[in-house]
């Protein structure tokens, strides 16, 4: 095995869709930026694994959110629209009508709380890391929560997991924001540079 192959994510795309079956058009994803269904497994299949084919459903306690004060959030870390699972293929979230990924979208009202404005950097902290230089940015998103982007802000989500979901907290860490300037960043204009 050549391991260095490895350092190359459309490599090890190609070894997955060669040894996994069902996974061939992964091969060719960084090119065809097709989705695809895995063969083999049942979709649109009505009913349930329950004896009775029918949903069982069960009411849960909902987790206070008390710790939320202050200059603390709640984060929770999503996808943009031009990804696919880790893989980014486009710096612009059409969905979010954001252009770039070194964001972190709160609501008017926290903004206001806080001191913030649009386009203002900040450090992003949580319990286990720090991402600095984020543009803060207002969003339609309830007061005390915040959005960043999957991978990027990874470095703030603890590595324990839920005892229940066995699954980390990637939709409820969290974190401060402490300004890193008194104002928002200006917006350089694109320049064409005549060379030659």
């Amino acid at each position: 095995m050549n391991w260095s192959d490895l350092e190359s994510h459309q490599r090890v795309r190609a070894l997955i869709a060669e040894l996994i079956p069902g996974f061939e058009p992964l091969a060719d994803i960084d090119r065809t930026r097709g989705e695809f269904h895995i063969a083999g497994r049942r979709l649109n299949v009505a009913g349930f694994p329950t004896p009775s084919g029918r949903a069982r459903f069960h009411a849960v306690r909902i987790p206070s959110l008390s710790e939320i004060n202050g200059s603390h959030l709640r984060l929770m870390t999503v996808r943009s629209e031009g990804q696919f699972n880790t893989v980014v293929y486009e710096e612009e979230d059409i969905y979010r009508a954001q252009e770039r990924r070194d964001v972190i979208l709160i609501s008017a009202d926290d903004m206001r709380r806080l001191g913030l404005v649009a386009d203002q950097r900040v450090t992003v902290r949580s319990a286990v890391g720090e991402m600095r230089r984020q543009l803060v940015r207002p969003y339609d998103i309830r007061p005390g929560n915040a959005l960043m982007y999957y991978p990027e802000a990874n470095v703030l989500v603890p590595r324990d997991v839920d005892p229940q979901s066995k699954t980390p907290a990637f939709k409820s860490v969290l974190v401060e924001l402490v300004a890193e300037s008194q104002s928002a960043e200006p917006q350089l204009p694109l320049v064409a540079l005549n060379v030659g």
